[in-house]
């Protein structure tokens, strides 16, 4: 990969990376919804979306036309604090933003793999993503395809647009979109903080290849894809 292929752009911190996202996906949403009369944003959970949602928040977008789903979600409670669907509602889902739709990930079943299948049913009606923005650990996963995880040549294989997954590196089951659902999408968004992030993005970029599960969506010339990094 270099630049030619892939955008990156580097910030000082991730309160100036975020006003900028936010800007980008701010205009893409709604030429989205001028073209096309709704948009579609799927996004990731952690910590270093934080700020980015919270400036999404506020932004003017005629939210009432957008819809907002997750890349992944650890199958916990929808009240617990690892929760990626109370991160999107306490964080995301208000001021402005608080008119969108949102389709949540936890469906109630007592086991991910039995969310899956209907999740997937679901998800395949959905048009193409107009953004997606996705984190990456310090493992190379992205989404809930972890390295370590049995299921990960599912994710990169399936048609489905949903699997569960066991990290056995990382507490939880989970379910999380698939290779083809993330590809699926008119622009991908790459977005992570810090030195060993740093480190395994330069690992997966320079090996020309994908090494690492993030490298499928490094390594594609089929969506655009940006990268965002703050030190």
């Amino acid at each position: 990969m270099n630049n030619e292929d892939k955008s990156v752009k580097t910030f000082a911190s991730n309160e100036q990376l975020s006003e900028q996202l936010c800007q980008r996906v701010s205009a893409q949403l709604s030429d989205a919804i001028a073209a096309r009369g709704h948009a579609y944003l799927v996004v990731s959970g952690g910590n270093t979306p934080k700020p980015l949602f919270e400036k999404l928040s506020r932004t003017d977008i005629d939210w009432k036309h957008v819809t907002i789903m997750l890349a992944d979600e650890r199958w916990v409670l929808p009240d617990s604090n690892d929760s990626n669907d109370k991160l999107i509602k306490t964080v995301l889902l208000k001021n402005k933003a608080a008119k969108a739709h949102y389709i949540s990930l936890y469906t109630g079943h007592e086991k991910a793999q039995n969310a899956a299948p209907v999740l997937s049913e679901q998800l395949n009606e959905l048009p193409e993503f107009d953004v997606i923005i996705l984190g990456m650990g310090d493992d190379g996963h992205t989404a809930s395809l972890f390295p370590d995880c049995a299921e990960l040549q599912q994710g990169l294989t399936a048609n489905d647009a949903v699997i569960a997954t066991q990290p056995t590196k990382a507490p939880y089951a989970r379910v999380s979109l698939t290779k083809s659902r993330i590809m699926n999408s008119r622009n991908i968004y790459l977005h992570f903080c810090g030195e060993n992030k740093l480190q395994v993005f330069k690992q997966v970029e320079e090996s020309g290849k994908a090494i690492l599960p993030i490298g499928e969506f490094l390594h594609q010339q089929q969506v655009p894809t940006e990268v965002y990094y703050a030190a």
